[in-house]
């Protein structure tokens, strides 16, 4: 059941971060994008902080995208999934902003460190199915 698990939260991983994540979505995580969209200094303020919005946004999905195979196929005590998707959240959000926003990291290195949040996440949570 482990090897089910797996390979459809590496297929939720791809559907979710390259179909269901649409290119405004992937252009408005970018700070960069909202500094250039925005007509004059006034609505510069007003939105400079709004990439966090899309970020949060797509961080959030693609975890809960993630989590689907684990809730509809175990029996996991519900605080552990929720502790499990806050922390693949903010892992995801973190390396999507190293990405997008400061430029630390490409997309290789984004991918890895997503499939290696799937690994860490299936090898603590089979302790609790």
């Amino acid at each position: 059941m482990i090897t089910k698990i797996v390979l459809l939260m590496l297929l939720c991983h791809i559907i979710d971060d390259f179909v269901l994540q649409p290119v405004c979505l992937s252009k408005m995580k970018q700070k960069s994008w909202w500094e250039e969209h925005m007509v004059d200094d006034k609505d510069k303020k007003m939105y400079k902080n709004d990439y966090y919005a899309a970020l949060t946004m797509h961080a959030l999905s693609w975890s809960i995208m993630i989590h689907l195979p684990i809730m509809f196929m175990t029996d996991i005590p519900s605080m552990v999934l929720c502790i499990s998707v806050f922390v693949n959240y903010y892992i995801h959000k973190i390396v999507d902003d190293l990405k997008a926003n400061k430029k630390k990291i490409n997309l290789c290195i984004d991918q890895g460190i997503h499939l290696i949040q799937i690994a860490l996440t299936i090898t603590i949570l089979q302790f609790f199915i």
